[in-house]
């Protein structure tokens, strides 16, 4: 078991925290060491006290050609969130290109967007290729691709560097994703997520989906509570790298989040 030390990146609109990473612009030495190289997914605690750039990321095939790396499928999870806050989650219809950049020139994209209020236990997925922002007032978990990959859509004026180009032939028209309530469990192609409570004591076996390599490595991210994790303190946001099949044991009162990597 590894205890990771968060990476802070100062931003406009608040802080990022790269809680678990060994992406270069991030790089925790001790946790590259420990995963044996190349971890596939990169964790972070984001604080938005101000909105964030609407934004969208590439899909493999268009990173590795844009980019030269992997994409970026991430998902959200609503730590807290202040009263009306809200996430740009998606377009509100399939729109031609012409008209999304003469959206963009003209200060309009935020009429084809779509917003929707959200609370703490709250979750979002976004595949690659969604159109997305964080509002002000939040601050989540984010389970992602190792990839820093960002094409910025619109910056709400603050005349940061956009990239309409490479982010318009970034979106696709996805499936609607619909905001929910964290089920308990989730897993998409690049990672799996299971929510763990504890009352007094648990004990299990870390069970990866990949038997060797950085992504045998899974972590645990206390949610809220404090206890003890294999006889070490723990409190809410610590967050811990284990090897696979090894022996964890939770005492305290405390929700965790199993984060496991799932074959490349």
């Amino acid at each position: 078991m590894l205890k990771l030390n968060a990476v802070k990146s100062e931003k406009i609109w608040g802080y990022e925290l790269w809680i678990a990473s060994t992406h270069p612009n991030g790089c925790q030495k001790e946790f590259e060491s420990f995963a044996g190289g190349d971890y596939p997914l990169l964790v972070k605690v984001i604080q938005a006290d101000d909105v964030l750039s609407v934004q969208v990321h590439p899909d493999d095939a268009l990173a590795a050609k844009f980019e030269g790396c992997r994409g970026k499928t991430e998902c959200w999870y609503i730590l807290s969130a202040e009263k009306d806050a809200k996430l740009i989650y998606g377009m509100k219809d399939e729109y031609p290109e012409a008209e999304l950049k003469a959206a963009i020139d003209g200060n309009r994209l935020e009429d084809y967007m779509k917003s929707v209020s959200v609370k703490p236990g709250d979750f979002a997925y976004i595949p690659a290729g969604t159109v997305h922002a964080i509002g002000g007032g939040l601050r989540l978990l984010e389970v992602q691709q190792s990839s820093d990959v960002t094409y910025r859509l619109y910056d709400w004026g603050r005349g940061r560097e956009c990239h309409i180009e490479k982010g318009i032939a970034c979106i696709k028209n996805l499936e609607a994703q619909k905001l929910v309530h964290f089920p308990g469990r989730f897993e998409c192609p690049y990672f799996t997520l299971e929510e763990v409570s504890v009352d007094t004591s648990l004990s299990f076996e870390m069970n990866p989906l990949v038997e060797s390599g950085p992504a045998s490595r899974t972590l645990i991210y206390i949610i809220e509570g404090s206890g003890k994790i294999n006889g070490e303190d723990c409190a809410a946001e610590d967050i811990f790298a284990f090897e696979p099949r090894e022996k964890v044991s939770l005492d305290g009162k405390m929700r965790v989040m199993k984060i496991i990597p799932a074959a490349e």
